[in-house]
């Protein structure tokens, strides 16, 4: 049988979903399983988008722009005016998600053996994007401690090196919940203009933002219209996942040039998906801000139930809808494993996701699990009983294990 790529079956596992079979499994035996592993949310996605759908009158689908659908993306144009972004449509490439956006930046700025400096720790795909670009990341390590702020611009000069070509962030992050400053990204935006390098920003949480904390864009920055570039989508904001609409924005107009050239190898993005956004972003009402306040409601909750659980350690989120919490347990994959392969609470458990796999340092975030607050209050209750009395039997079943009253808890 021909072999598959080493580059593939060399490839880093993302540790949002690579427990999947574990949880298909529980759920063939019958448990319920509350999916706190992934950022798909229950919100129902705007009518507005159905409405569109069912009412179309297309007679074909054809292939759209390569740097997408120019009544969409002066709807983003209106959208950013929002916050007080001022952008033109020539500035903007809708893209298949906010994955494409970002894979697009590496594969454009980069050469092979660049590196890209990225807080850690950082959204898992970050890693699988590099790996296909041949690009190094260089992490800089943030902590709970300090609540994940972002490292000061000086740690970040430290490991520059004549091979690094970027910066990339998150804000508000993923998977920490951390919200950036003004003046710490103005630091930053200095730092990136001194040695002339890129900024990529990953944007898709900006409307969640909670405590009165405001929001800014890296697209304020005054000076740094050639060295930055913001990654977005219309997944989370409006519980649209499965639209697979993102976008790039940056007024560097060589750096849009060459993304276009790589959008047109593509052709195009989702053009159903395209006038669905375009839909919603014409009619979403209240919706963001109904959303804003869900969101809200459940932080609050997980984050007090949290607190609540004896050894774990965690941060209150100033923005989008993540908990990266420090956990009692030796090894966060095994215990997220255990939890799908063994454990079982009222004929329920919960999938998480593992902390390493937000780590490029080797060794870091083993006690720590990422938790999305992307359910009701009543099914994210359910879940943290489930995740505390999970914790007690672990606990158990550990001290069993030191006392060789049992052979291995894991399987």
């Amino acid at each position: 049988m021909p072999k598959i790529s080493t580059r593939v079956a060399q490839a880093y596992s993302s540790p949002i979903r690579k427990l999947t079979p574990f949880s298909d499994q529980a759920k063939a035996d019958g448990k319920k399983v509350f999916h706190l592993n992934i950022g798909q949310p229950d919100l129902e996605t705007p009518q507005v988008a159905f409405d569109k759908i069912r009412n179309m009158d297309l007679k074909i689908l054809k292939y759209g722009p390569s740097k997408g659908a120019l009544s969409y993306r002066k709807k983003l144009v209106e959208y950013y005016q929002r916050f007080d972004i001022e952008v033109s449509a020539e500035d903007i490439l809708v893209t298949t998600g906010a994955s494409e956006a970002i894979l697009f930046l590496v594969l454009s700025c980069m050469d092979k053996g660049d590196e890209v400096i990225i807080p850690e720790p950082f959204y898992a795909n970050y890693i699988g994007f590099a790996e296909i670009g041949d690009v190094a990341i260089k992490p800089i390590t943030s902590n709970i401690e300090t609540g994940f702020a972002l490292p000061s611009a000086a740690d970040f000069e430290k490991i520059i090196t004549p091979k690094t070509k970027a910066i990339l962030i998150c804000n508000p992050n993923n998977p920490t919940g951390c919200l950036y400053s003004k003046e710490a990204l103005q630091e930053l935006g200095a730092l990136v203009k001194k040695h002339n390098l890129f900024l990529f920003v990953d944007e898709v949480y900006r409307e969640f933002c909670y405590d009165g904390l405001d929001f800014f864009s890296v697209l304020n920055l005054e000076g740094l219209e050639n060295n930055v570039a913001v990654v977005d989508s219309i997944s989370k904001r409006y519980s649209a996942c499965g639209a697979r609409i993102g976008a790039i924005i940056s007024r560097n107009e060589e750096l849009v040039n060459a993304i276009t050239k790589l959008g047109q190898f593509r052709l195009c993005a989702p053009m159903l998906g395209q006038i669905v956004a375009e839909a919603i972003l014409e009619n979403d009402g209240n919706y963001l801000t109904e959303a804003l306040a869900e969101y809200d409601r459940r932080r609050e909750l997980l984050f007090e139930r949290l607190s609540k659980i004896e050894g774990v350690t965690c941060n209150k989120p100033g923005g989008a809808f993540y908990i990266f919490a420090k956990f009692p347990i030796d090894d966060s994959d095994k215990f997220c494993q255990w939890l799908l392969e063994k454990f079982i609470h009222e004929n329920q458990t919960v999938m998480l996701s593992p902390g390493a796999g937000f780590y490029a340092t080797e060794g870091l975030g083993k006690q720590e699990i990422r938790i999305a607050y992307v359910l009701n209050c009543d099914d994210l209750n359910r879940a943290m009983d489930c995740l505390e009395v999970a914790l007690k039997e672990y606990q158990t079943l550990r001290v069993d294990l030191h006392q060789n009253t049992k052979k291995d808890i894991y399987t």
